[in-house]
């Protein structure tokens, strides 16, 4: 028995590191990259120009996190009111630096069916980008995207089975005589003060508390948990054609009022010179209606810097049954918003590369300029 256990760590398949445990380390290894490479070929049909039901959403963020292992972590945020899982999407890249945080959300409301599409589009676009954009890599080295495709998923089911112009979650009220709340009316923000009904049968019902709502609770808890950190919270709706500062519960500004109303006024332009489609920038209460309980004033009120409410395309037209044939040019050109918000975070906490290279630039033109007179 000694002489056979004695073989044994003399051939290394006892020994932590040895050949038994390298070959296993090996298949290991070779599991990972089969499966992400399985992953990868299975995304290959996914569509990101057309709407998808919840269980797509669910196997897509599963096969993502798979595709790229090196940089996407699917996480569980909660429950929903019927039971149904809650997850979040990290996109980071090891890094010594310490990291800050970029929160994304979609789908609060269940009808807005364009802003699911998308976080997933934002997603894609991130990961098949990374390695070769300079602007986005320079974004992960820096920063850890934090994305939620559907926060409203009960509702957002019930848009696809029953009644496409559902807007609230699925709780039940008044012993089940009428069902769901606000999502976006259900923050600890001056709940219910304005823009939002104590009558569980309307659209804006704000539910029977502050963040009464198990879908408001696991955001707000993982939010506040993450405050000091998160820079930028983004928040995803439709329609309209807006981007939204805070506030809507009041008519008096935050403390960085014009340097939102500025970065959201960028991020317009950046947007319509895709394909030409206008937005407004302004305060809720200012641009489109009162409200209380939202999660962009709530954001902003726990120290969250940069908070926006996006409403995307349209002005009406097609309202929430924007068609398919949207979907890729309303996110191509939210993209470009989205990352011309990115850039000014980025460069307000991290000194710019760019801006160190048109230093140098100007620096080699002011020692050449002296010579330029004996030419």
């Amino acid at each position: 028995m000694k002489s056979l256990l004695g073989t044994l760590y003399l051939w290394g398949l006892l020994i932590p590191g040895g050949l038994g445990y390298n070959r296993s380390l090996a298949q290991h290894r070779q599991e990972v990259v089969d499966k992400t490479v399985s992953a990868r070929r299975s995304l290959e049909t996914y569509s990101y120009n057309k709407y998808h039901t919840m269980e797509e959403i669910y196997w897509w963020m599963s096969q993502i996190s798979e595709a790229y292992p090196e940089v996407v972590t699917q996480h569980f945020l909660g429950m929903t009111y019927e039971a149904r899982s809650m997850y979040y999407l990290k996109i980071s890249q090891p890094s010594n630096n310490p990291k800050k945080i970029i929160w994304m959300d979609c789908g609060i409301h269940a009808r807005e069916w364009i802003a699911p599409a998308f976080c997933q589009w934002f997603v894609k676009e991130i990961l098949q980008n990374y390695k070769d954009n300079s602007r986005i890599s320079g974004f992960l080295r820096n920063l850890d995207f934090y994305v939620l495709p559907v926060l409203n998923i009960d509702g957002y089911i019930y848009t696809w089975t029953t009644d496409r112009l559902w807007r609230k979650s699925r709780s039940s009220h008044n012993n089940g005589t009428c069902f769901g709340s606000d999502l976006n009316r259900n923050f600890n923000v001056s709940w219910c003060s304005i823009g939002a009904s104590r009558n569980c049968q309307d659209l804006t019902f704000c539910g029977t508390g502050p963040v009464s709502e198990p879908e408001t609770k696991a955001v707000s808890s993982f939010v506040e948990s993450k405050k000091d950190n998160i820079l930028c919270f983004l928040t995803m709706h439709s329609y309209g054609q807006l981007i939204l500062t805070p506030y809507g519960y009041t008519q008096n500004k935050s403390s960085n009022h014009e340097e939102l109303i500025q970065v959201g006024q960028k991020a317009a332009n950046a947007l319509k010179a895709k394909y030409g489609t206008n937005y407004r920038v302004g305060s809720s209460a200012d641009i489109l209606y009162s409200t209380s309980g939202s999660s962009r004033d709530w954001a902003r009120d726990i120290g969250i810097p940069f908070s926006f409410t996006f409403e995307l395309r349209d002005n009406g037209t097609f309202g929430f049954i924007l068609p398919e044939t949207q979907v890729q040019p309303t996110c191509e050109e939210t993209m470009e918003a989205v990352l011309s918000i990115l850039d000014d975070v980025h460069a307000k906490y991290w000194p710019s590369s760019s801006t160190r290279k048109v230093s140098s630039v100007a620096l080699v033109l002011s020692l050449l300029l002296p010579f330029t007179c004996l030419l």
